[in-house]
């Protein structure tokens, strides 16, 4: 375990016991999600790298515009 893994893990021990058991959902529930965008991410190396190729295709071609900036406030 990494030492600000460690240290979150010691203060949330502090912590009543409902709101430990939410962050312990809660931090289940983003490993979980990781590990689905990571299993799908290594399912689709050539659509990735198809829409890589598409994008630079348009991009030469000169078919693309930038993106406007946001307005500033």
């Amino acid at each position: 375990m990494n030492p600000l893994l460690d240290r979150a893990i010691s203060e949330v021990s502090r912590l009543p016991d409902d709101v430990q058991e939410a962050i312990a959902a809660s931090m289940l529930e983003q490993v979980e999600a990781e590990k689905g965008w990571a299993e799908r991410f290594a399912k689709s190396p050539g659509v990735l790298a198809g829409l890589a190729a598409k994008a630079r295709d348009r991009i030469a071609r000169s078919e693309v515009r930038p993106l406007a900036a946001p307005a500033r406030r």
